[in-house]
Parts: structure tokens; sequence; C-alpha cells
């Protein structure tokens, strides 16, 4: 029964951040309708991408070591959650703001608690 806990708490986060990777690359497909030209398409295509490559380098190491999974996460899950926040100070608060406070910081908040979940384990072992 505790094999199938630890496969599963080592699975989820890693199964999770690749979902995760993917759903933020879908907001980069919306470089095509903006009529850049092929190169400005390239560029405008990898600047939206760059917080997916970041991420997905964090996912490689952490696929190792699950403390830098854990603690990248929720430093990403609190950045974001910052920045929305900035924003929402800044200008008049609207209800898309929190919706995507929840879309996006909440899976990164799982996959870094996950993350942990799973280094504490392997640490007490």
């Amino acid at each position: 029964m505790e094999t199938k806990i630890n496969k599963f708490i080592y699975w989820t986060p890693r199964v999770l951040s690749i979902l995760f990777l993917i759903f933020l690359a879908l907001f980069s497909l919306d470089v095509f309708d903006m009529n850049l030209g092929f190169w400005g398409t390239i560029v405008g295509f990898f600047m939206h991408n760059i917080p997916v490559f970041i991420l997905a380098i964090v996912l490689w190491i952490s696929w190792k070591y699950e403390i830098v999974g854990g603690i990248f996460f929720i430093l990403a899950a609190g950045l974001y959650i910052t920045n929305i926040l900035i924003h929402a100070l800044r200008s008049q608060f609207e209800l898309y703001m929190l919706t995507s406070l929840f879309i996006i910081s909440g899976p990164a908040l799982l996959i870094g608690i996950l993350f942990l979940i799973n280094w504490f384990q392997k640490k007490k072992k």
C-alpha cells in the first residue's frame, strides 16, 4: 500500500507540471492573430513562452531534486499573486484578476506543495 502512495506522490507533481506547462503555452497562441509578420510572430511566440521555458528547466532539475521544484513553483505562484495584486491596486479591480489568480497560481502552488511532500518523504527514508 505504501509503495502505491509513494508512486502517486512521486508522479503527481511531475505529470501536473507537464500539463501546467502545456496549459501556459496555450496562451502564447494568440500571437498568431496579431499579423506581426514571420519574424515578429517568432519573437512574440518566444517572448510569450519565456515563463514556460523557465518552468520546463525547473521541472527538469526538480525531477531529481524535488526541493528545487517545491521552492520554485511556490515562489512562481507567489510572484504571480504579487503581480496581480499590484496590478489590481494600480488600476480598477476586475473579476478576471481573481479568477486568473486561482487558475494560474493555484496549480503552481499545488505542484510546489506536492514536490515538497515528495522531498520530505524521500528525506525521511
